[in-house]
């Protein structure tokens, strides 16, 4: 997502942002099904008609990559999609909720997890796989997890995982499986490559890691001014500008963002936009009266949480989680 995109409050499809891992698969909706089993007392199929004849629910959730910011971690850089911050975006998602289907299929005594299965496939540490993710059972229960058939009020794209996504709010893009067609209860934690090997914070090689959850605060800024082509660094004229921007977090709403005009010497509080909802960005703005020079901008977030931007962000194998305070060098004539 180009960062001047976040002027809108809710991101237009063609601007949010994707990672596809395989091919995105050819799905036909009249034969669509999806099924609910495993460790089940009662399982389920259900073609899209069944799920869009469900009770609908709709919320704003901010999406961000687990890896957004990987580009900009030290050498040696992290082989992966060398983001840099424009890896999130902010959908209106409708869909129905999974606790009523789950409740319906009855998880068994000793069920832990709930597996999901997309119908994407492709080859990944040298294994032929399903893009797959899985949940702790009471994550899966909440009430705003989603089985998503719209985006923005149309019909998923395609590339957004048409006709059905997992959407969770507050948690790192690779837990909301798109293309899903299989919701699997297990007795015993889930053994994928998507889930032990990969979207883990690891040291080094040898490191088994920390799974990746939930998405850690961060502020970004629409970039003021002009950008240099093809270096983008900016340009703006001297004067009264209002810099803007949004804030997230996946832990906890939003209760502080801070601007620095001197790369993070000196610090402001901006001010706040209202909460659009638990768990979309929230908006913030500050007023600076730019005089001539260079000058680096920074944001930085904190959550009610007490979770806090850090000033760099710690090195790991797959560079993921890189909520580093944005720095923006801009050039005041």
């Amino acid at each position: 997502m180009p960062l001047e995109a976040l002027r809108y409050p809710v991101t237009p499809a063609g601007l949010h942002y994707l990672l596809i891992h395989y091919d995105i698969p050819a799905v036909d909706p009249a034969s669509f099904e999806l099924t609910v089993g495993g460790h089940v007392a009662t399982p389920l199929t259900l073609s899209l008609d069944d799920l869009c004849a469900r009770p609908a629910v709709e919320l704003e959730v901010t999406m961000e990559c687990a890896g957004n910011g990987r580009a900009l971690l030290p050498d040696p850089r992290p082989v992966s999609q060398p983001w840099f911050s424009e890896a999130v975006g902010t959908a209106a998602w409708r869909g129905t909720a999974l606790a009523p289907l789950l409740a319906e299929a009855g998880p068994a005594e000793g069920a832990q997890e709930v597996v999901f299965t997309g119908l994407d496939r492709g080859f990944e540490g040298g294994e032929e796989q399903s893009f797959e993710r899985s949940l702790p059972l009471e994550e899966a229960l909440r009430d705003d997890v989603l089985l998503a058939y719209e985006m923005n009020g149309a019909p998923l794209l395609p590339q957004h995982g048409f006709p059905v996504r997992l959407v969770v709010p507050g948690w790192y893009g690779m837990t909301h499986v798109k293309w899903l067609t299989r919701v699997t209860v297990a007795d015993e934690p889930f053994a994928g490559y998507q889930q032990t090997h990969a979207y883990r914070i690891r040291r080094d090689e040898d490191d088994p890691g920390a799974p990746l959850t939930r998405i850690h605060p961060r502020a970004l800024m629409i970039p003021p001014g002009l950008p240099d082509f093809p270096t983008r660094e900016r340009t703006l004229a001297a004067g009264s500008h209002t810099i803007e921007g949004r804030a997230w977090s996946g832990w906890a709403p939003i209760a502080a963002v801070e601007v620095s005009t001197d790369g993070g010497a000196s610090w402001s509080s901006a001010e706040l936009d209202a909460q659009p909802s638990p768990w979309a960005w929230r908006g913030w703005r500050f007023e600076w009266e730019a005089t001539p020079g260079r000058h680096v901008l920074c944001c930085r977030a904190g959550d009610a949480a007490g979770n806090a931007q850090p000033d760099e962000a710690e090195w790991n194998v797959g560079g993921y989680a890189n909520n580093a305070i944005q720095r923006v060098p801009v050039n005041v004539v």
